[in-house]
């Protein structure tokens, strides 16, 4: 088998796949990789979850995390890459009262589902000028990336290390 090249577009399930042994890596580099060991979230999130976004969920810079696993391998390392491209600053379109849905992702995440079907047809419904609500305990990088490509704004707010607010807006 052929060993993957480790960019930040690598999905977790790759990496694992041609490394098994960067599991424990992954898991030392920082506690929000505990939830690897989540059998139900080993089969869906990490066959999306490329190590950008997993870097955006931990908060920690992509390229010491790509370096740290490179350097692992015997991987040249790489330079500094372009920041993960999501919106910490509020948007002029974000308005309070403008709130029309909310949902709390963390009773579902906790019992080992996955909540893109529902944000994302959540999304689907709304009208114009509408502001969705997800509260989350991590940073959904590939649920946020899902919504962009389908012409929706987003705005991240962080509350605390395992408290997330994602506000969405209709770009059309």
């Amino acid at each position: 088998m052929e060993k993957t090249v480790i960019t930040p577009k690598t999905k977790i399930s790759d990496l694992l796949d041609s490394y098994p042994e960067l599991e424990k890596t992954l898991l030392d580099y920082t506690p929000a990789f505990k939830k690897l060991k989540n059998p139900i979230l080993r089969k869906t999130i990490v066959k999306i979850t490329t190590l950008q976004q997993a870097s955006a969920i931990a908060n920690v810079k992509v390229e010491e995390l790509i370096n740290t696993l490179r350097k692992e391998v015997g991987q040249e390392m790489i330079s500094s890459q372009a920041d993960a491209g999501y919106n910490e600053k509020k948007p002029e379109w974000f308005e309070n009262e403008k709130v029309t849905t909310k949902f709390d992702a963390r009773e579902m995440l906790e019992a080992g589902e996955h909540p893109v079907n529902q944000v994302m047809s959540d999304l689907r419904s709304m009208k114009k000028g509408e502001i969705y609500e997800l509260q989350a305990p991590f940073l959904p990088a590939p649920l946020i990336d899902k919504a962009t490509s389908i012409s929706f704004d987003h705005w991240v707010v962080k509350k605390g290390d395992n408290e997330f607010i994602i506000y969405f807006s209709s770009k059309e």
